[in-house]
């Protein structure tokens, strides 16, 4: 079974347009704005080859090729600033937000790092501490 690292880079070879370049390109960013962040694949089913993703102290973003767009969406949005106003699409959920980017569209690189850390340092500030018993729900 190959990696989650290994299945992105398939990914990345058998979508050889924009949307390819422009998945790798994310990847790279979302790489430098936290190297700490671990590759994953997700969300499998028998009509859907499954979607990477980034975590740190969980989920931190997903990015999905889609017919005419690639999307990155950030599971944390809706609690994160946004002061360059990246997030364009999935804006009316409680948690996620999304951007969508187009053909020819520019990445602003430095505003998406500071969205990514900004969701890795939400993530981390959520994060349990080990060992600390979580609180059951009362029925």
């Amino acid at each position: 079974m190959p990696s989650p690292g290994e299945r992105i880079d398939e990914l990345i070879a058998t979508t050889p347009d924009w949307r390819g370049q422009t998945f790798a390109r994310l990847r790279r960013i979302i790489r430098d704005a936290d190297p700490e962040a671990t590759e994953g694949w997700k969300w499998v089913t028998a009509r859907r080859p499954g979607t990477p993703l980034w975590e740190h102290g969980g989920i931190v973003c997903h990015v999905n090729i889609l017919k005419e767009r690639v999307r990155l969406t950030m599971h944390q949005g809706a609690d994160l600033p946004d002061p360059r106003h990246l997030f364009n699409a999935s804006l009316e959920g409680n948690r996620r937000r999304g951007i969508d980017f187009y053909e020819g569209d520019e990445i602003d690189e430095r505003a998406l790092e500071a969205l990514i850390r900004a969701g890795v340092a939400h993530r981390l500030a959520k994060a349990e501490p080990a060992g600390k018993p979580r609180k059951r729900a009362r029925p």
